[in-house]
């Protein structure tokens, strides 16, 4: 038992740390560092998108509220069609102010919007 707790403690660590990393690279538009830190943890985007927050949102809409466009991109481009289908980032970003955002139309043109 003890062994088991341990290792979902340190996985989960490991997880905070990744999502910290991913956040502040995203907040200086660094796709490389970004894309490393992926890879060296084995994920893909579309496997921890909706498990990490930056600043209270999802990665997209952090990219977009950073100005992020480079890691933005790639973001859009690691999920699925489906994640982006239903307009939610693009509404939430009109009504935050970011609705000039050149990601808008990388969303648009990902999900067939």
């Amino acid at each position: 038992m003890g062994l088991g707790a341990f290792s979902l403690s340190f996985e989960t660590k490991a997880n905070d740390q990744l999502a910290v990393t991913l956040c502040e690279f995203i907040a200086v538009d660094d796709k490389g560092r970004v894309r490393k830190a992926l890879k060296s943890s084995r994920v893909k985007i579309r496997n921890v998108f909706n498990a990490i927050e930056c600043n209270g949102n999802n990665m997209l809409r952090h990219a977009i509220a950073s100005n992020a466009v480079e890691t933005g991109k790639l973001i859009v481009k690691g999920l699925p069609k489906s994640a982006l289908a239903d307009g939610a980032d693009i509404a939430w970003a009109e009504s935050n102010g970011h609705g000039g955002s050149p990601l808008i139309a990388e969303i648009k043109k990902r999900a067939g919007l």
